[in-house]
């Protein structure tokens, strides 16, 4: 999230603006981040709703706010239609493995385990299934021998920050053709 804060603020992404960051979690890091750089944060919290319930109060508050399209990061949750059928299209995820491999949690670990050579991360368009709408971009890294999850992790993690924000602009471009 903060990589794509970052690329609109510094025009890498052009014509582009984060307006809201929303979480289900009132003291998610990325709300406090998202409120340093200045933009507007929102908190919706699922207890005591349903799924359905607690999308549909979402795309509300998205809709009231003119939202264009999704960026889920940290989002661990297969969406519901009440949230797909209004932004279908209009949501991307990154997740930290080459889709369609390891898809779910803890890719990096089911990637050590299958003796994989390479992992990496992939953004791509959210539908109904678990981490397998249509891909936008990846990146891959090497898994060494001598990985453990974290390590593995933090290699990932640097290339989805630089992923994202070049998929979000290929996203973004082809919308406005």
């Amino acid at each position: 999230m903060i990589a794509l804060i970052d690329a609109v603020r510094a025009g890498t992404i052009a014509n582009a603006e984060i307006a809201i960051v929303v979480s289900d979690q009132p003291n998610a890091a990325g709300l406090q981040r998202a409120a340093a750089r200045g933009i507007a944060t929102l908190t919706i919290e699922r207890r005591g709703h349903t799924r359905a319930e607690h999308d549909r109060e979402i795309v509300q508050a998205l809709k009231q706010r003119n939202i264009d399209l999704v960026c889920l990061a940290g989002y661990m949750r297969v969406l519901s239609s009440e949230f797909l059928d209004p932004f279908r299209g209009r949501i991307l995820n990154i997740h930290p493995s080459l889709l369609p491999s390891f898809p779910g949690l803890d890719a990096q670990q089911q990637a050590l385990h299958h003796g994989s050579k390479f992992s990496g991360c992939t953004v791509h368009y959210v539908d109904e299934t678990l981490d397998g709408g249509p891909i936008v971009a990846q990146r891959a890294v090497t898994v060494h021998e001598s990985d453990t999850v974290e390590s593995l992790s933090a290699r990932i993690l640097i290339e989805e920050h630089q992923l994202y924000p070049e998929a979000l602009r290929t996203v973004l471009e082809r919308m406005a053709t």
